[in-house]
């Protein structure tokens, strides 16, 4: 059937039209393949940290000062706080967490297959060629690798943690460090105003008050312990998580080693490895 006059046009503007939107979504699922790590990371980084933050809070709380119990210490915190109290702080970790987790994962999955290329050309033996091998179980090479890909990521982000840490710390408990100043006789002169500064402050003024009082390397307080909680953890964190998907999927006779069952399991797994097994450093106690 012949094309009228007029209507030629009309199919090419048509066309014009849908190749930009398809390359668009081409280019798209081309860019969250490339970078998928990254993305999931941030994701998951924004929605745990939000939720898990008073849980985090309550625990700085009490490690920082005497309660009863873990009650007493909600109670408190509601009745003097009420419920800011308990997400106060929550936006360095909710920045910080996210940079950190997204830079953590991508230096670990280029660290993975670096010591991978090691080990497959000084012992023959490829580790994540047999990790992803259905059947299969975790032996000292995949642990050394998977372990020692985790320790460079965590010592790699530890100059980007350390500042947001601090401040998390000084903005969660900053009404209790300002109230028992205020209260004791025994402190310095000119103490209670140092501590006072710090009552009631978001979490960018409470960075700039460590700044004041103590210069930028206040942001640095702790670094060295720091350093040692963040390598030994994250190669906890990524040699039980990696054991764990792979014996689970070994056990439960299923082919993919990133069946949602091994993954779920195993990430519940090596966060609750890492945490018991590191006790976490705190150096909010030099900034009083």
């Amino acid at each position: 059937m012949p094309v009228k006059p007029g209507q030629q046009d009309v199919i090419n503007q048509n066309q014009l039209m849908v190749f930009p939107q398809e390359k668009r979504a081409k280019a798209q699922k081309i860019w969250v393949k490339r970078y998928r790590t990254e993305v999931a990371a941030s994701v998951s980084s924004v929605l745990s940290t939000f939720c898990a933050f008073p849980l985090d809070s309550v625990k700085t709380r009490m490690q920082t000062y005497k309660y009863n119990n873990f009650t007493d210490c909600v109670r408190h915190t509601y009745q003097t706080e009420r419920f800011r109290g308990f997400f106060r702080g929550v936006a360095a970790p909710l920045a910080s967490v996210t940079l950190v987790r997204t830079i953590s994962f991508s230096v670990y999955q280029r660290s993975k297959y670096t010591y991978a290329a090691w080990f497959e050309r000084n012992f023959g033996i490829d580790p994540l060629v047999h990790v992803n091998t259905a059947g299969t179980y975790p032996t000292l090479s995949t642990i050394a690798c998977f372990g020692a890909a985790g320790a460079t990521a965590g010592s790699f982000i530890t100059l980007v943690a350390c500042p947001f840490e601090l401040t998390k710390l000084s903005a969660q408990v900053s009404v209790l460090m300002a109230a028992r100043k205020q209260t004791s006789l025994s402190e310095p002169i000119g103490t209670t105003n140092v501590a006072s500064s710090y009552q009631n402050k978001g979490t960018f003024k409470t960075a700039m008050n460590i700044v004041k009082h103590r210069g930028v390397a206040g942001l640095y307080s702790g670094f060295n312990l720091h350093l040692l909680r963040d390598t030994l953890g994250t190669a906890i964190y990524f040699m039980t998580y990696e054991s764990s998907k792979q014996l689970l999927t070994t056990y439960t006779g299923n082919r993919s080693p990133t069946n949602p069952f091994a993954v779920v399991v195993a990430g519940g797994f090596c966060g609750i490895a890492s945490w018991a097994l590191i006790v976490r450093s705190h150096p909010l106690t030099q900034l009083v």
